[in-house]
């Protein structure tokens, strides 16, 4: 591993299929924490902060469930915004046109890490 923080194994993320995490600060302030998803297509993760960029809420509706029925898209709870999954970028919606935002991550030795 070349420096970062392990969030699980790939293997523990439906394919496809997407996780919730919360990070925590560094330096330990509480207001600061960080909630994120991984989602898993094959052998691919993407990583994004669990907020839509309409309203800025958490896009899961129940805990892990960030994909639309079919589970070809990300899909946001509160106003049903839509986006693609390699990408984040909002395809239908209050905020079409618009973009998740990206957190690294990488697969190495079938973990899933985020850069610190």
């Amino acid at each position: 591993m070349n420096g970062g923080h392990v969030l699980c194994r790939v293997d523990e993320i439906a394919d496809p299929g997407a996780k919730g995490f919360t990070l925590d600060d560094p330096a330990g302030d509480p207001l600061r924490r960080r909630e994120i998803f991984v989602v898993r297509r094959g052998s691919h993760v993407y990583a994004y902060i669990n907020s839509c960029p309409h309203v800025g809420t958490p896009l899961d509706w129940r805990p892990d469930q960030f994909l639309s029925p079919d589970r070809d898209l990300i899909q946001c709870a509160t106003h049903g915004a839509r986006f693609e999954i390699a990408s984040g970028y909002c395809v239908a919606g209050p905020c079409k046109g618009k973009s998740l935002t990206p957190v690294a991550v990488t697969v190495e030795g079938g973990a899933v890490i985020i850069a610190e």
